[in-house]
């Protein structure tokens, strides 16, 4: 169910027979010259609100804006500080539990809010007021990723655009394929880009790629981006199904161990 579009008796009668929620998370931010700001929240929405379709769990609505600092040399790029961004989903969660929803999936899809996800999840796991993970859908479909493009490219790259091909492809600027693979970086290596003697010499995405992005766009298509989306539902339901039916005390935090009973 997506909560946003049901009245409150209907919301009501869902909250009481579920207890987990899908909460999709982006950002709004530059994805080259081929790609919209939206990009990262048109992945997150579209892949939670099939999910919770097909696990019939509860879906809300999509956090747009996350945490961008390194995108902000980009025009139309629109970041929150990180405290205030893992304040909010602390909140947001804290919400959702009052609601009886004390399991959360963040189907995230921007790769800035991930350390700032885990955080919350740690904070409200450690008051024990709900278990909240962090999701990648690129990380869950990893070998297929690899197997359909030659240059990925963590950002803007072939798999975000086929991606958006497939969920809002009149949004793409096929026209300018060519252009974002020529004035990016086709090849990125994480253990050599932007490195010297070990060290990681970058803070923004400007500082490695003139127009913010990595990879080989021409090589998206929808075709690809369908079987992208279709691989990770799939991952992102079975996580669901996983974790509904996990007891919630054996989520929480372990005890402090007892070192007088510990095994000798």
């Amino acid at each position: 169910m997506y909560l946003a579009d049901a009245a409150w008796p209907e919301a009501g009668e869902q909250l009481d027979d579920e207890s987990l929620a899908i909460v999709p998370v982006g950002s709004t931010e530059q994805h080259g010259p081929h790609l919209p700001l939206a990009t990262d929240h048109i992945i997150a929405q579209g892949l939670a609100r099939e999910a919770a379709s097909r696990a019939d769990v509860v879906c809300t609505p999509t956090v747009k804006i996350g945490v961008s600092p390194h995108h902000q040399q980009f025009p139309g790029t629109l970041s929150v500080d990180p405290p205030a961004f893992r304040d909010y989903m602390e909140s947001l969660v804290e919400s959702l539990a009052y609601q009886g929803l004390n399991r959360v999936v963040f189907v995230n899809a921007h790769g800035g809010n991930v350390d700032h996800l885990r955080e919350v999840g740690r904070r409200v796991r450690e008051d024990r007021t709900a278990y909240a993970i962090e999701w990648m859908w690129d990380e869950s479909i990893p070998d297929l990723v690899d197997d359909l493009f030659d240059h990925n490219g963590p950002h803007g790259g072939p798999k975000e655009t086929a991606m958006v091909m497939h969920l809002a492809e009149r949004l793409v600027h096929e026209d300018r394929l060519a252009e974002a693979r020529d004035g990016g970086v086709l090849d990125f290596d994480p253990h050599t880009t932007g490195r010297q003697f070990g060290a990681r010499t970058f803070y923004d995405a400007i500082d490695n790629s003139d127009n913010g992005v990595f990879g080989d766009q021409t090589d998206a298509t929808p075709e690809k981006g369908e079987e992208l989306f279709e691989a990770a539902t799939e991952q992102l339901v079975r996580l669901c199904e996983w974790l509904d039916d996990q007891p919630f005390e054996s989520l929480m935090p372990k005890d402090r161990v007892d070192v007088d009973n510990r095994d000798r």
